[in-house]
């Protein structure tokens, strides 16, 4: 896997934007070598929206060169919708239990990145290093995970999502889902021959070098074999109490919204909050926690409280502003997200049925 930096400061991000090539993504998203954007930790933070994302593109492509690029990031929508709409739900299986899902344990050597499958096992290293896995492998981590190893999805996403500096609910926990076929027609399925496509490689004589055929399993390979149940905790830093002028309005921001930009021009409170009950439910690794961190310095004049919204103490909640997101609710103004497609919202149960909407 190659070497993957991910800057915060908010220039960089803009060229990161404007570097991305469209045809070539389309043509090589794929593969691991692939002309991916590296996008994803600064849209899930909120830092960027798709539809600046969409306008910054369109500036020096033509449309047509952009469909398959702007069809990826509808995906991405499309969880948020389902999330929006169904709420606690998408923490469960979606539309049918899990075919695969036996126990609540994960692999051992999955976990360590030693199932002996070079491509993988280089994944799941980069991921604890660097906070990413391409989108193509992390399918086949979770096929792996849920459809060889018979783990329940929800456990396999809770330690992808901790991992992650792009870590979204939706986007994370319903790919899960997709994979393990509580979201979809049936379980998702690879063998090495597929992998070796993708990763460029040769590699032979793993479990996965099997046909088509044999897939699903009926037991689970040997190498996966061994369990263990995951205790993920959050490292939240120590801060001290924010200084609030109670006549100025108080913006919350969250670790799903650190846009520099959301009421740049009002003179306001601005605080980060970190909610410990949130991370309890939630929890996020230290790469993660210190990339919002740094993040959230492109906001002028922020301060970051871990705790409560109850603890800030504010003396009108009218005077409260936040991004709306179904993780984290509050009292106050919920200001809407930037949408790709604003105007199709609510459940669609499948993907080609919200594009459908979408395209009409």
């Amino acid at each position: 896997m190659a070497n993957i930096s991910f800057p915060t400061d908010h220039a960089s991000i803009i060229n990161r934007i404007l570097a991305i090539n469209p045809s070539k993504y389309a043509a090589t998203r794929n593969f691991e070598d692939g002309a991916v954007s590296y996008l994803s930790p600064y849209i899930s933070r909120g830092v960027i929206s798709l539809p600046q994302i969409r306008e910054i593109v369109l500036e020096k492509h033509d449309e047509k060169d952009c469909w398959k690029f702007f069809q990826e990031l509808s995906w991405r929508e499309y969880f948020q919708r389902v999330y929006q709409a169904k709420g606690e739900a998408i923490f469960e299986d979606l539309k049918t239990v899990q075919p695969t899902g036996k126990h609540n344990q994960l692999s051992v050597n999955l976990l360590e990145g030693t199932t002996g499958v070079d491509s993988i096992d280089e994944a799941i290293n980069t991921l604890y290093e660097q906070g990413y896995m391409h989108n193509h492998w992390r399918m086949y981590t979770a096929s792996i995970c849920c459809n060889m190893a018979f783990t329940k999805w929800l456990e396999g996403a809770k330690w992808m999502y901790y991992n992650l500096l792009d870590a979204d609910l939706a986007s994370n926990h319903l790919s899960w889902q997709w994979v393990s076929g509580s979201f979809s027609k049936g379980p998702y399925v690879f063998n090495q021959e597929n992998l070796n496509k993708y990763s460029r490689q040769e590699q032979r004589n793993t479990f996965l070098d099997k046909p088509y055929s044999e897939f699903p399993f009926s037991k689970i390979p040997e190498v996966l074999k061994q369990t263990t149940k995951l205790e993920l905790t959050t490292d939240l830093p120590k801060t001290e109490l924010p200084n609030i002028n109670q006549a100025k309005p108080v913006l919350i921001y969250t670790p799903y919204n650190l846009d520099p930009n959301w009421r740049k021009e009002e003179d306001a409170n601005r605080i980060l909050l970190l909610s410990p009950k949130h991370f309890e439910r939630f929890p996020m690794g230290e790469n993660t926690m210190n990339f919002i961190l740094e993040l959230s310095k492109n906001i002028e004049g922020i301060q970051v409280y871990c705790g409560e919204l109850e603890d800030l103490q504010p003396s009108d909640e009218s005077n409260i502003f936040y991004k709306e997101h179904p993780a984290l609710k509050y009292p106050g103004t919920q200001d809407e997200r930037d949408w790709l497609h604003p105007s199709v919202k609510g459940y669609y149960p499948s993907f080609s049925a919200y594009m459908k909407k979408v395209n009409k």
